[in-house]
């Protein structure tokens, strides 16, 4: 059985990006609303590239979040917005995460 962790809807993108909050980071910005459940959704523009590119950092980014779900403590929608750079990673998406949901106070 899978997890469906996935915000797809464009009236949940639209609600968190109307009333949602936002913590930065140095690599990420994070746009947070609560909810019933835990769900995330990923914002790559074509600033950061062709569709190759985009789509890599789409798999980064959800791993990413993937590995933080068990952890978490509150129900809420995220909308994760990577910063354009040359190069990303996953362990430099993970610690940026880890950071942010220290911050915003999300652990369990």
């Amino acid at each position: 059985m899978t997890f469906d962790y996935r915000l797809k809807k464009e009236k949940d993108f639209n609600l968190v990006f109307k009333k949602g909050k936002r913590l930065y980071s140095e690599s990420l910005t994070v746009v947070f609303f609560p909810s019933k459940q835990i769900k995330a959704g990923f914002a790559v523009s074509k600033k950061h590239g062709g569709s190759v590119k985009r789509n890599r950092i789409k798999r980064l980014l959800r791993e990413s979040f993937r590995s933080f779900i068990p952890n978490l403590g509150q129900n809420f929608f995220f909308v994760f917005i990577p910063k354009v750079k040359t190069d990303y990673s996953l362990a430099e998406f993970k610690d940026c995460m880890n950071k942010m949901f220290k911050k915003g106070g999300f652990f369990n």
